[in-house]
């Protein structure tokens, strides 16, 4: 798989993140399946970014999820994102790329992907919500606001963090960890305007109707196309 990354792409790029509510993280054979119904029912239930995190497949295998992620996103027009290799992001045709504290650096993958690509970053304290605002990526996440097996050995950081991050922020922020249709509503009333899950869409019976009741924990708090930079 090659790819020519688009010139002027950036602009567009970032008003589907300013506006993006619900995040969805995703293996490349999720279950031991193939990805496609699984993505399809995310977005159809109103997911707005998918990535694709993958730590134990082979390359061939995650550049063929990958294909699938990008058609998908498209077929949808929501973001797809990356994880942890800016590298697999532009092979990929991905939007971007998201890094933790301990991958590849934020410098690197802008350096890879260029400007008009997405760079996203893992927080875990209030410090590294400080430098997040000051480093040159596009958003962070925050969490994980509850424990999941899903970052096993990681301290949950609350939702005090989430409330700090909403008054400091200066980029569009994610609350992730633990999130489920039954604690999306304290997530938002902490003040997170956006969430990212994992076992909340990709272990639920009915993938559609699970990212719809995630969304509906924003109906009391506004409308999804009006969205302040920071929340």
């Amino acid at each position: 798989m090659s790819f020519s990354p688009p010139e002027g792409q950036g602009p567009l790029r970032r008003e589907r993140l300013r506006t993006a509510r619900l995040y969805f993280v995703c293996d490349a054979r999720p279950n031991g399946a193939d990805p496609e119904a699984l993505l399809r029912a995310a977005l159809g239930g109103g997911v707005d970014i998918v990535q694709l995190r993958e730590k134990q497949l082979g390359r061939a295998e995650i550049e063929r999820a990958a294909s699938t992620f990008r058609r998908m996103a498209d077929n949808y027009s929501a973001l797809f994102i990356v994880n942890d290799d800016p590298d697999l992001a532009r092979t990929c045709a991905a939007d971007g790329v998201h890094v933790g504290q301990d991958d590849a650096s934020v410098e690197e993958a802008r350096a890879v992907l260029g400007a008009d690509a997405i760079v996203g970053q893992s927080t875990h304290s209030e410090e590294q919500i400080a430098a997040a605002n000051g480093r040159e990526i596009d958003y962070f996440a925050v969490g994980p606001v509850w424990e999941t097996p899903t970052k096993p050995g990681r301290q949950a950081v609350g939702l005090e963090l989430v409330t700090h991050a909403a008054g400091v922020a200066r980029k569009p922020f994610f609350a992730i960890g633990g999130i489920s249709p039954l604690n999306a509503g304290e997530v938002v009333a902490a003040g997170a305007q956006r969430m990212c899950v994992v076992r909340a869409i990709r272990d639920a019976p009915h993938p559609e109707v699970a990212a719809q009741a995630l969304r509906r924990a924003f109906d009391g708090e506004g409308s999804g196309r009006g969205v302040a930079p920071g929340g």
